[in-house]
């Protein structure tokens, strides 16, 4: 069975050197419609990460803002944060064994992940050939394969969503196991 897996930040910029406020992963096999599975999904400690020098931005506040109070609560609550290295050191664990690496935009989730491993200076668990975009896949199938998210902007549901309308354009697509 090939493993793959889809990541999701929530954050409080756009910039690689940004406040993450909660990161949303799943498992899943691209070839099969079976569920995605194996969730890890945590709150970082925002406070570490502004003493390393990672920023807050005043458009992506703002925007936060207009967000629902639900959406607010998750992302921005201070309740079952956790420690920066150790969301790492779970993060590298839970990528053993994965194949390739999804996420909705490498030069968003991807990039500040790796700015953050190195302000850690900690190698990133994994190599650049092992990431994939899905926004360039679901560009290649139609709107019935793009599940929605009524979650929206929480890492963890995102992923999940994610995972599934890849699954839907590789079966639309026709994509085979190699």
């Amino acid at each position: 069975m090939t493993t793959h897996c889809m990541i999701d930040l929530e954050t409080l910029g756009v910039g690689a050197d940004c406040v993450v406020l909660t990161l949303g992963a799943v498992k899943f096999d691209p070839f099969d419609l079976q569920d995605p599975h194996t969730p890890l999904y945590f709150k970082l400690d925002v406070d570490t990460q502004t003493a390393l020098g990672r920023t807050i931005d005043q458009g992506t506040l703002e925007w936060w803002g207009k967000q629902s109070a639900e959406s607010q609560l998750e992302a921005m609550g201070d309740e079952g944060r956790i420690d920066l290295e150790d969301a790492i050191s779970q993060l590298n664990k839970y990528l053993v064994g994965v194949d390739k690496i999804w996420a909705q935009g490498p030069l968003f989730d991807i990039n500040i992940l790796v700015d953050l491993y190195k302000d850690l200076e900690q190698p990133v668990p994994w190599q650049y050939w092992q990431i994939r975009d899905s926004r360039t896949v679901f560009d290649m199938g139609d709107d019935s394969a793009k599940t929605g998210n009524k979650a929206a902007h929480n890492a963890l549901a995102d992923a999940y969503s994610q995972a599934v309308s890849v699954q839907q354009v590789y079966k639309q697509c026709g994509v085979k196991r190699k």
